[in-house]
């Protein structure tokens, strides 16, 4: 071994430890016994708070938040991986007012989460005005009686999740781009392929791994997003806001329970994109 190695190996281990550790010792803490607190020592091993989380978190409903968030998760990785796609390939050519577009888009992601949840928040409250005013002036007094807001899951919600996942995939999509070889589309033109076909047959093959992990950035960063979903998300919230606010009341190692969860849901999604992306990258090979 060179010299300096096991110096830079402890460090990385450390870096390891500070990362992980946190998930491993909440981990760890989810199997407390029944008697079991929120530290450490160990008071016994169990699935006990699993059960209780099962059995529900007072009036909390787990269940009900875990389905909205893998919803809306689903539904932000499809739109992700659809716009970012679309975008690169429109990007190929010289856009007149496409490097303004690109870094508007981008700004997104150097702005406080926060401010971005609040501006949708109050966008939407303001088209709420507008609908309503538009429904007494046409006299839609039934309408104007039972309409609500426009904020929700899959309006406001989805919006703010999206300006968080779609920078992130256009960032993937250029940098893959930039590096595809043209040639390949050429030698299927001079085959007499279509567009379409070109696109289907060679483009989406070789670029396949990385449109999986756009994918799967967009359903990570929008199952785990707290700050974007407090001001934009509606009367119903996701599992991370509802754990968010259950740190405050639940006194139990159930929250570590449900922590373990979420994080489970997550190291599932990307083992399963990765075994995706590998896939595809043994096809591409043969």
């Amino acid at each position: 071994m060179k010299k300096g190695f096991w110096p830079l190996a402890f460090v990385f281990a450390l870096f390891v430890l500070f990362l992980y550790g946190p998930v491993i010792t909440i981990f760890v803490l989810s199997f407390q016994g029944p008697e079991g607190g929120l530290t450490f020592p160990m008071r016994g091993w169990s699935t006990h708070w699993y059960a209780e989380l099962w059995e529900g978190l007072g009036v909390v409903d787990i269940g009900a938040a875990l389905k909205r968030s893998l919803a809306l998760g689903a539904v932000v990785m499809v739109l992700t991986v659809v716009l970012s796609l679309g975008a690169g390939l429109a990007f190929r050519k010289k856009l007149a007012g496409g490097d303004t577009l690109f870094f508007v888009t981008v700004a997104s992601l150097i702005m406080p989460s926060i401010i971005v949840s609040l501006g949708i928040g109050l966008q939407f409250r303001l088209l709420d005005g507008g609908i309503k005013w538009l429904l007494e002036a046409v006299g839609a007094t039934s309408m104007l009686e039972s309409y609500t807001t426009s904020l929700g899951l899959f309006t406001s919600g989805l919006g703010a999740h999206l300006t968080w996942t779609l920078p992130f995939g256009l960032l993937i999509m250029f940098a893959v781009f930039n590096r595809f070889n043209p040639a390949y589309e050429e030698a299927a033109r001079d085959q007499g392929a279509t567009p379409w076909q070109t696109f289907l047959h060679v483009v989406l093959p070789l670029i396949g791994p990385s449109v999986v992990g756009i994918g799967m950035f967009g359903f990570t960063l929008s199952w785990d997003e707290i700050a974007r979903s407090s001001q934009a998300i509606g009367d119903l919230n996701t599992l991370p806001l509802e754990l968010q606010g259950l740190t405050t009341t639940v006194t139990t190692p159930a929250i570590y329970a449900l922590g373990t969860l979420t994080t489970g849901i997550s190291l599932l999604v990307i083992a399963l994109a990765l075994g995706v992306a590998s896939a595809l990258r043994r096809g591409r090979a043969r």
